[in-house]
């Protein structure tokens, strides 16, 4: 006879991958898994400094502002030190420093003359800039960032650095506090945002004036954002539920409640759509992170509604949530992207601004505005460009080779000789500035990323599908442009999730709570040697990242592979 299956059993398929090491999560209470708690200061704390349990919680409370904070100061000391140095026009700034002043004096991008760049540096009020509409490629929010770097302190080195040092500087802050809520951990979001501080590449591209640093900050700002309308949507679940009965707290599922609960307006996702616009009017890419993130969302809401008991999870969120979150993140964005285009319009001199007046007038799409034709037509012409760029280039890279950091991108580079620039050494010294993530963050990024596919596979983490949510938008896509020019620091955008994975790698090498006092002595020696090794390895190669002069000896010390040089 064959026995019936009790409806609280797992379903079949987790039965067989339980062999393969599947776990189904425990059940808790159905509010403490909709919205897992912080967690409170344990009596130990007041134990060891003679504070009371009321005084222990505004420590703590205080500490989840105050640590961020804290990483955040110093992150940004070390992004402003010297940030005009190297006094030189590095890599694409020639494209983006001039292209935002541009911006601020015409409403677009004017034409520069041949020498622009040593004149500049000589004399930045004797600025060759012409009214003459020049071809861009990139969308204008990032140059406009950097525009107000320039605004405020003028048209040279630290200037145009300025505000990549701000945005760099606050997506240290940003990532500890999102890693708290990620984690439920003051401690591991604050090592996250360190993480972040000491990277290579994050810190370099802070000190830099290129897009996608700024990229990088809307995209993590929206993931952020997403995190908090996930929480808050979820508790608005929770409280719908009816109380446990007979019980102290808890409560219990609800199909009808989780099926058919309208979470109302959601001004986090909101921001989230204007975060992801702000994205996508800063590079093209972000397109891409905002239909990645759209998906996330939709999946968080069903996850969500399974868990307070819909027996439809998926139908119940596209009746409910799928329309209400398109709208949140879509039209926003593109409202976004258009009104970033605002100087292109309110002025006659912008590249294809009379393109329709001129030569769009035939056509089946006539009877449309000049200016939207003009627009549109531009925009294609943008996206030919990119697809068909090949062009070689010294330090294109594989995107194969980004997570091992095989083929940096060199910003800067001089041999001065002897009694020049500060060189003392004999042979010779060497002046870079690399664009090098710090190899042993990377490397242990790699094997934090699969052990983050595995807790999301089998062990159903949601966390760690969230951080390879961000890092495949960031990331995978290049794969599809392989024979296009492209750079290692593109990686920059998804850097912030890496840091992420490590985070959550070095949280299980701690142990999970309740584990033996010996195994958490070990895990937390092994998890803070780990960091502290990246803390070495960033401050070994502080040289190439600031562009410091070094004896061409110890320069060549730190190229460890050829594809470095």
């Amino acid at each position: 006879m064959q026995r019936e299956r009790s409806p609280h059993s797992p379903p079949t398929w987790q039965s067989r991958l339980r062999r393969f090491g599947y776990v189904v999560p425990p059940r808790t209470g159905v509010r403490e898994r909709l919205v897992p708690p912080f967690p409170r200061p344990s009596g130990r704390l007041g134990a060891l400094f003679g504070f009371s349990p009321r005084a222990a919680e505004r420590l703590v409370r205080w500490a989840a502002w105050g640590g961020p904070l804290l990483v955040a100061l110093v992150a940004g000391g070390l992004r402003f030190w010297q940030l005009g140095s190297p006094h030189a026009v590095i890599f694409d700034e020639t494209y983006y420093a001039k292209d935002a002043w541009s911006l601020y004096q015409h409403g677009y991008e004017g034409t520069w003359g041949e020498d622009a760049n040593e004149r500049i540096l000589a004399d930045p009020g004797d600025a060759p800039l012409s009214a003459d509409p020049a071809y861009v490629v990139h969308p204008p929010v990032g140059k406009w960032v950097i525009g107000l770097g320039e605004a405020l302190w003028g048209l040279e080195p630290f200037g145009w650095r300025f505000m990549t040092a701000v945005l760099g500087t606050l997506s240290v802050f940003l990532l500890c506090r999102i890693g708290r809520r990620l984690f439920r951990s003051t401690l591991l979001g604050c090592v996250a945002g360190g993480l972040l501080a000491v990277d290579g590449l994050h810190f370099v591209m802070s000190r830099t004036a290129l897009l996608d640093l700024v990229l990088m900050f809307w995209v993590l700002a929206a993931f952020g954002c997403l995190l908090v309308d996930r929480d808050r949507a979820r508790a608005r679940l929770a409280a719908a539920l009816p109380g446990r009965e007979g019980g102290a707290g808890g409560a219990r599922t609800d199909p009808e409640v989780a099926e058919r609960l309208g979470l109302g307006v959601r001004p986090w996702r909101l921001a989230a759509g204007l975060c992801l616009g702000l994205a996508f009017a800063t590079k093209w890419n972000g397109l891409i992170v905002l239909a990645a993130f759209g998906v996330l969302t939709v999946l968080w809401d069903t996850g969500a509604r399974r868990t307070a008991g819909a027996g439809r999870p998926f139908a119940a969120m596209l009746r409910r949530d799928a329309l209400p979150a398109f709208s949140s993140l879509v039209p926003v964005a593109l409202v976004t992207y258009l009104v970033s285009w605002t100087g292109w319009f309110a002025t006659r001199g912008g590249y294809y601004r009379d393109w329709a007046e001129t030569a769009g007038q035939a056509g089946p799409w006539s009877w449309l505005p000049g200016w939207l034709r003009s627009f549109w037509h531009y925009q294609t012409q943008v996206y030919e460009f990119h697809v068909g760029l090949t062009d070689g280039h010294t330090y294109e890279s594989n995107p194969w080779s980004w997570l091992v950091a095989g083929r940096p991108v060199s910003y800067f580079y001089e041999s001065p000789e002897a009694g020049q620039d500060g060189c003392t050494a004999a042979g010779g010294c060497a002046r870079e500035v690399l664009a090098l993530g710090t190899p042993l963050l990377w490397w242990a990024a790699c094997a934090a990323l699969v052990y983050a596919v595995y807790r999301w596979l089998l062990r159903r983490d949601w966390r760690s599908g969230a951080l390879l949510c961000g890092v495949a938008a960031g990331y995978l896509p290049w794969f599809h442009y392989q024979e296009r020019t492209i750079f290692y620091f593109y990686a920059v955008v998804f850097v912030p999730f890496l840091c992420l994975a490590v985070t959550q790698l070095m949280g299980a090498m701690a142990g999970p709570p309740g584990v033996s006092e010996r195994r958490r002595t070990f895990g937390v020696v092994a998890s803070g040697v780990l960091f502290l090794l990246i803390v070495w390895n960033f401050v070994y190669f502080w040289p190439l990242y600031t562009g410091e002069t070094i004896p061409l000896d110890d320069w060549r010390a730190r190229m460890w592979f050829d594809t470095w040089i």
